[in-house]
């Protein structure tokens, strides 16, 4: 069964850090405590299959004009069927409700997200309230990530 997009739910905390944890140790994926995804869980979309999240994504809301496609994990079963195209459009849908102009991330995969119109930006134009999940990243300082951004 294809999985399905929904908004995520408190009870839903869970399943997406453990799905976050899986990928943070073969990625840049930066670990996201509980209480943070309970705290943002309105951000998340879902994808879910038989009862088990097969990914997420989340947008939040950095500034006045900008948001941040963040935490886009697909599981290992479901990659290459085009779900994390899915949960990054529901973002940018979100983004464009909530009248924001740009959206940006911050990716080990630029290709992926360039293919969806991303376009590569100067992590230096980004604001500096970025960087405060970065000393969190098991990586910091040595980034492997690139900055991409594009207009909603």
């Amino acid at each position: 069964m294809a999985p399905q997009l929904r908004r995520a739910r408190v009870p839903d905390a869970a399943a997406i850090k453990a799905l976050i944890d899986e990928h943070t140790e073969d990625g840049p994926l930066i670990p996201r405590p509980l209480i943070e995804i309970c705290e943002t869980i309105r951000d998340f979309w879902l994808a879910e299959a038989d009862g088990r999240v097969e990914g997420c994504c989340a947008l939040h809301v950095g500034w006045t004009d900008l948001g941040e496609v963040r935490s886009l994990v697909v599981s290992r079963d479901v990659r290459g069927g085009g779900v994390g195209r899915e949960l990054v459009g529901r973002c940018l849908q979100d983004a464009g409700e909530l009248g924001l102009s740009r959206v940006f991330a911050l990716t080990a995969k630029p290709e992926f997200f360039r293919a969806l119109g991303f376009a590569d930006v100067d992590k230096s134009e980004l604001p500096h309230k970025v960087w405060s999940d970065c000393v969190r990243c098991m990586r910091f300082p040595d980034c492997c990530e690139v900055a991409v951004i594009r207009d909603v």
